[in-house]
């Protein structure tokens, strides 16, 4: 009796505990916030590079923030051998845009229709989620790749590839006067309100300096007559968004294996990141977890191809915020799925939270950007650099292969065009010249830990 009493006092785990109601709803909304941009817009530039409609744009907007908020509660909440249970925010790889927009403008596959294209990319990614499905009990042999060299490298990398977002976003994004001192004012005095509360803040009010920090700028952009909600008024409140918009989903070889090296790309930030995650809120990953987690992407994934969606991931942004607030909870990141199935059902409050200026997000993007170089850096201490000057090798080069891409997109132009999702990539040159260097100059390392 006395050790059923002792088990039972034990404290939930950080992870696992469920916050107050109304911190919950704050860390999870600036969860949202943080997200919200990146995850808008992969289907934004398909759908204009497609020469789609605003309905369709919209409804892949839609049809995206449904299956992220899926997405996430799977990984967060998981069932089964689906999902990590960790606090990960899933949102659309930025590396299937290339891809996805070459396959649905192939003239040949166009002939059989305007949307012919689009069936095929949905047919090719519910086949690279079965995929990832089928091949998730490998994670014992993933989790391999990536010791602390590569997974310090790659969240640095990752780091370094989103910082040009944000310097983009500071000068106001892609409107016709980017640049201009009022959106360069509006990012560095969110990025004051943020720094100022991470050091002066205590507890709660520390943990949320995100999001304060982003309310400070859309009041701010308010009183400077920036916020423009001009589209919002015309959608419906409620639009419920149904599988197969674009027709029943074909099968071709090229768009599949397409799609299928486009999603063992991803896993290599997926891995990164739950990694990282892990030990930022002390529960260590194990190898089956990493199939968990691999398992889960193969079914949003899936789920992305029925919805008119495409391939998901973990999304970095969300994990310097974790860093940042310190804040464990995987239920805090569940609720944040539910707000995202909400914003997807309702293309009124989806357009409300597009209309939010790009120099708020990029303010706090230098915060948490940052952060994540930070990150990386700090993975990298555990490393001996001064016994292996290998390892010197390993970094200096996966940092600069990713420069390449940052730098000087298309040094790589001359390869091939199913290849320039990876040479275009920063993330993925310099995760894979990572990985790469580790495994010739050191081999395979030891998993994470014991099977659970």
């Amino acid at each position: 009796m006395t050790d059923i009493a002792e088990t039972r006092a034990q404290p939930v785990h950080g992870v696992d505990e469920v916050l107050p109601t109304a911190q919950m709803l704050i860390l999870a909304l600036q969860h949202v916030l943080v997200m919200y941009s990146g995850a808008i817009a992969v289907p934004f530039i398909i759908g204009a590079a497609l020469n789609l409609s605003h309905d369709q744009i919209t409804y892949l907007i839609q049809a995206d923030l449904i299956t992220c908020g899926i997405a996430t509660l799977i990984q967060t909440v998981g069932f089964w051998r689906f999902g990590i249970r960790l606090p990960l925010m899933q949102g659309l790889t930025f590396a299937s845009i290339s891809p996805v927009i070459a396959i649905a403008s192939d003239p040949t596959l166009s002939a059989a229709g305007p949307t012919a294209g689009l069936q095929a990319v949905y047919g090719a990614v519910i086949v690279s989620g079965l995929v990832a499905i089928a091949v998730a009990p490998a994670g014992r042999f993933i989790v391999r790749l990536f010791p602390p060299v590569v997974v310090g490298s790659v969240l640095a990398v990752i780091g370094l590839s989103l910082l040009p977002v944000a310097i983009t976003y500071a000068a106001g994004g892609y409107v016709p006067d980017a640049g201009a001192p009022k959106y360069v004012a509006i990012a560095f005095a969110v990025l004051a309100v943020v720094i100022l509360l991470n050091v002066f803040g205590r507890g709660f009010i520390r943990n949320v300096a995100i999001f304060v920090g982003i309310l400070f700028g859309i009041a701010m952009s308010g009183m400077m007559g920036l916020l423009d909600f001009s589209n919002v008024g015309s959608d419906r409140i409620v639009s419920v968004v149904t599988p197969f918009y674009f027709g029943a989903p074909t099968f071709h070889v090229i768009p599949i294996l397409s799609m299928v090296l486009v999603i063992a790309i991803t896993w290599v930030e997926s891995v990164g990141d739950a990694i990282v995650v892990g030990e930022m809120v002390d529960r260590k990953p194990t190898s089956r977890n990493i199939s968990d987690l691999i398992r889960a992407d193969g079914l949003s994934t899936v789920i992305g191809g029925v919805m008119n969606s495409f391939q998901y991931t973990a999304f970095s942004e969300n994990v310097a915020l974790v860093s940042i607030t310190r804040v464990r909870s995987r239920w805090v990141v569940a609720l944040a799925g539910i707000f995202l199935l909400i914003l997807g059902l309702s293309p009124t409050l989806a357009g409300i939270a597009a209309g939010i200026p790009k120099a708020v997000i990029g303010g706090a993007g230098f915060m948490m950007f940052g952060t994540l170089v930070v990150v990386g850096i700090k993975t990298l201490r555990r490393v001996d650099f001064d016994g292996d000057f290998r390892n010197f090798i390993i970094v200096g080069l996966s940092v600069a292969m990713a420069m390449i891409a940052i730098i000087k997109p298309d040094f790589f132009a001359f390869m091939p065009d199913w290849a320039q999702v990876i040479f275009k990539s920063p993330v993925i040159m310099g995760a894979i010249a990572a990985i790469f260097l580790n495994l010739i100059l050191h081999g395979l390392h030891e998993g994470l830990g014991e099977e659970a």
